[in-house]
């Protein structure tokens, strides 16, 4: 690996170096004696070390090659530690239940945790260093975001730990907060609904409109908009920031039952092609984060291509 490679996989993460912090933030946790543990990123093996103490088995995954043969010397002969060499977005998740605790790169949070939400199967729990900005838009605190939504069903999303800078090295120039997203059970959605689920709010949050009810009444017409509205206690002037994502599930309900096919075919696919368009904006725009847009459709007044009816 080229030396310049080497200082972007080192400064692109920051390091707990307290073992006594490390220490309670894992008597907060549920990881116990009987756990597998994925660690993703363990740098020097801060967090390694205290994991080793106290779960079954860790596996770990690390991208920097020099940092891997740093690990190996100091748990050689350590057989409860699987290390791995390579990117934890592509690396092999435990088959067997299992949980997760590690300080990720901060640059790479929403494809992380992307990819363990979306894993079959995902972990039991997670708990992920990363930046106070990223964890609002899970938890969907102060404010609703489109990953809050995304996950709620599936996964309570809080923060458990807000850290001081100085608890890092090298120091964060950000907040820096402990997420935990431990996985429902049961979830709030069952498997049939988890899809229209999705691109429902996939195509209702990112639709161009000054209010919620607009997007609605665009999508279904005013009068079943304004009643889905009113049954879930939601103002007509709300924006889709302002609505928790239980009263979202609420909305979706009244749009299951009482939407037409229209509006149902109108939203099929939405997820997928706002995926598609945020690959798209990454590949013309590596060196920013690309935030979410609306799901490719060409009719900016409508959701999702849709062209709206009327009631």
């Amino acid at each position: 690996m080229r030396t310049a490679d080497r200082l972007e996989l080192h400064h692109s993460q920051n390091f707990l170096t307290d073992s006594a912090l490390i220490d309670r933030l894992l008597d907060r946790s549920s990881i116990g004696a009987n756990d597998l543990v994925f660690e993703i990123g363990p740098g020097r093996g801060s967090i390694t070390e205290r994991l080793l103490q106290r779960c079954r088995r860790v596996v770990a995954v690390e991208k920097d090659p020099l940092l891997v043969q740093w690990l190996r010397r100091r748990f050689a002969g350590c057989a409860r530690l699987d290390l791995h060499q390579g990117d934890a977005l592509d690396a092999r998740l435990p088959r067997e239940p299992y949980k997760v605790f590690a300080s990720i790169p901060f640059a790479h949070t929403a494809a992380i945790v992307r990819r363990l939400t979306g894993a079959a199967p995902p972990p039991e729990d997670q708990y992920l260093v990363v930046q106070r900005e990223a964890a609002q838009r899970f938890t969907g605190r102060p404010h609703t975001a489109l990953p809050a939504l995304l996950l709620a069903p599936w996964f309570e999303a809080q923060v458990v730990h807000s850290f001081r800078r100085g608890d890092f090295s090298p120091r964060p120039g950000v907040d820096v907060v402990l997420l935990r997203l431990a996985k429902r059970g049961p979830p709030l959605l069952t498997d049939r609904q988890a899809r229209p689920y999705r691109d429902f709010v996939c195509a209702v949050f990112t639709a161009r409109q000054p209010t919620l009810h607009e997007t609605l009444r665009r999508l279904g017409g005013d009068r079943w908009a304004q009643r889905a509205l009113i049954e879930s206690g939601t103002s007509l002037q709300a924006r889709p920031g302002d609505i928790p994502p239980d009263r979202w599930r609420c909305l979706f309900e009244a749009f299951r039952r009482g939407a037409s096919p229209a509006a149902h075919q109108c939203i099929r696919g939405a997820e997928l092609r706002l995926r598609r368009q945020q690959g798209r904006l990454r590949k013309q725009h590596r060196s920013r984060a690309s935030g979410p847009g609306p799901p490719g459709c060409r009719n900016r007044q409508a959701p999702s291509g849709c062209q709206g009816t009327k009631d």
